[in-house]
């Protein structure tokens, strides 16, 4: 017997299908304090993620008529919305080492030791975050805080897994690191 989860119709998107425009500011209201969430915790910069929410949601309405309930709206909207941003840190560059391509040959151990030693309150987390380079603050996020997986993160980048492996791992050194120094790497 095989289980499959059936996505209840979501009645503001069937409003919104249907041209009610009050559908449309409710949606908006529901999702844009979380979305806007991921759009900092990715971009890092309050303007940034304020273009990236404002244009994912135009994107999510105007092609609404093509959610299928294939996932629940959230996690689709939350997929354009991660989707833009990455799009923009590739337009500013982001750098991001494929391990494929390099002649990187071993990187040492993560060190448990550490990691349990530190317990820090959430402010200064925050901000050694926003202080990790760009490359590093994306994968992270995606891991631990949006919860995609490496090969999801690898697809979504374009490189391959092993260099979102490795970008976790130099995440999280670095971010002890700067948590070590009291901020400001």
């Amino acid at each position: 017997m095989e289980l499959a989860a059936e996505i209840e119709l979501h009645p503001l998107v069937e409003k919104c299908k249907q041209g009610d425009t009050r559908s449309y500011s409710e949606l908006y209201r529901q999702y844009s304090r979380a979305m806007f969430s991921t759009c900092y915790r990715l971009l890092n910069n309050i303007a940034d993620a304020e273009d990236i929410l404002q244009e994912s949601f135009t994107d999510a309405f105007r092609h609404l008529h093509n959610f299928e309930y294939k996932s629940s709206f959230g996690a689709w909207l939350k997929q354009i919305v991660v989707n833009k941003c990455v799009n923009h840190l590739r337009q500013k560059k982001m750098v991001l080492v494929d391990l494929e391509k390099s002649t990187i040959s071993h990187l040492p151990d993560d060190d448990p030791e550490d990691e349990e030693k530190i317990f820090l309150q959430v402010a200064a987390i925050k901000r050694a975050v926003q202080e990790l380079p760009t490359g590093y603050r994306t994968v992270l996020c995606l891991y631990l805080l949006e919860g995609y997986d490496h090969d999801e993160i690898a697809d979504i980048l374009g490189v391959a897994s092993s260099t979102t492996r490795t970008q976790y791992k130099r995440a999280k050194e670095k971010l002890l690191q700067i948590l070590k120094e009291g901020g400001r790497s």
